[in-house]
């Protein structure tokens, strides 16, 4: 079985520059355009007491993104915000003037006309740039990489987008979504992933996605906690890794919380650039084949990377089994805590928080994070059961990874 690795954070600071864009006004106003959105109400924070008790902790919260909008995943919170702040600058607005009403109304289409809104996924971010575009009366084209199920494929095609799988990696999708954005009237990227001269729509992405962590915020604090101790969050790119290190660093800047970055060990970018600690960028390439589809990107988002190594105390890198094995117990929780239907994405940071509580060969991790009694820990399970037949064979069947 192959086991987890985890790296402490000894990169080098920067001067921080790319925190801002996490700034708590910006992050606002994702949220009131998102509170705009007919539909909208914040996803429930599962309050896990009892597995918290079992773990050795003093509080446990997972915020379940199944919930969000119909669409099972939070990814839509960044393709949204990212469109309407795309519409807003190319119609001399500001985003805060642009509700979801005026943004779908034939006068404002005829003003801005038609955009084709281009990206890459594995599933959960493509269905929210299509579901977007399909209620802003825009086009959507998306890209999905090898290994990419029949279901989130179709799931896309249903919100009215052109889509397709391709015989290549989610980071030649990416580029294959650019180079046919560029060669498109009116093509736009919206891709959660920045590199040098595309980072103002990734930009935007992250802010969308701080609606998720402001939700969590300030639900936390209806039940008696201001600040999480430790925040264990998935990264892919790390767009959402550094939204979430960003929003909390700049809500608690004195005391922050601990954060934890987990990802899929195949496609763990960041935690091979933490390896190197020189800072640097770290790209890992192939098939990259996990159940964590939504984590299997290799090259890292670069606003999201000079958060993340500025802030972040650990990066993990887990197998498939530990994702597997966190789904069966959320879905199972121990009597009087709810249930959350994680998917393998979703699922992850749970796994490996549970396995630094119970696990000896752990024991040197848990001892540096300071996890015990005291612990207050929140989790983000990013998805629910996005693809149905897997989680049967994971959660009912019992299909192992090892």
């Amino acid at each position: 079985m192959d086991k987890i690795k985890w790296i402490q954070n000894t990169m080098p600071k920067t001067t921080d520059s790319s925190l801002k864009v996490m700034d708590l006004s910006e992050v606002k106003k994702a949220r009131d355009f998102h509170q705009t959105i007919p539909g909208y109400e914040p996803t429930p924070l599962a309050d896990l007491g009892n597995m918290a008790s079992y773990l050795g902790l003093k509080d446990l919260y997972v915020k379940d993104e199944s919930y969000r909008f119909g669409l099972n995943a939070f990814k839509v919170l960044g393709g949204s915000f990212a469109m309407a702040r795309y519409i807003a600058q190319k119609t001399n607005r500001d985003v805060s003037e642009l509700d979801f009403e005026t943004l779908t109304s034939d006068e404002l289409r005829k003003e801005f006309g038609q955009a084709t809104f281009f990206t890459a996924t594995d599933g959960n971010h493509g269905r929210g740039v299509a579901w977007a575009a399909n209620r802003l009366k825009q086009k959507a084209v998306v890209y999905m990489p090898k290994g990419s199920t029949q279901t989130r494929l179709d799931n896309i095609k249903a919100e009215g987008a052109t889509a397709t799988i391709e015989e290549v990696n989610y980071d030649e999708c990416v580029r294959m979504a650019a180079a046919a954005a560029a060669k498109t009237p009116n093509g736009v990227v919206v891709q959660d992933t920045a590199w040098e001269g595309y980072e103002e729509i990734p930009a935007w992405i992250m802010q969308g996605y701080g609606t998720m962590a402001m939700e969590a915020s300030e639900q936390l604090q209806a039940l008696g906690t201001n600040c999480p101790t430790h925040v264990f969050v998935q990264a892919g790119v790390g767009s959402l890794a550094g939204a979430v290190q960003g929003y909390f660093a700049n809500k608690y800047p004195d005391n922050p919380p601990t954060v934890i970055v987990v990802e899929a060990d195949v496609a763990a970018c960041l935690y091979k650039g933490a390896v190197a600690g020189d800072g640097k960028e770290y790209f890992v390439d192939g098939d990259m084949q996990t159940i964590m589809a939504g984590l299997a990107c290799g090259e890292p988002n670069t606003i999201s990377w000079d958060i993340l190594k500025n802030h972040v105390s650990i990066f993990v890198a887990a197998p498939d089994w530990v994702a597997a094995k966190a789904m069966r117990m959320l879905s199972a929780p121990i009597k009087g805590d709810p249930q959350v239907v994680s998917g393998e994405s979703g699922a992850a940071p749970f796994g490996v928080l549970a396995e630094i509580m119970v696990n000896p060969e752990l024991a040197a991790l848990k001892e540096l994070l300071k996890l015990n009694e005291t612990s207050k820990v929140l989790l983000f399970s990013t998805e629910g059961d996005t693809d149905p037949e897997r989680y049967k064979e994971i959660v009912w069947d019992g299909k192992q990874y090892i």
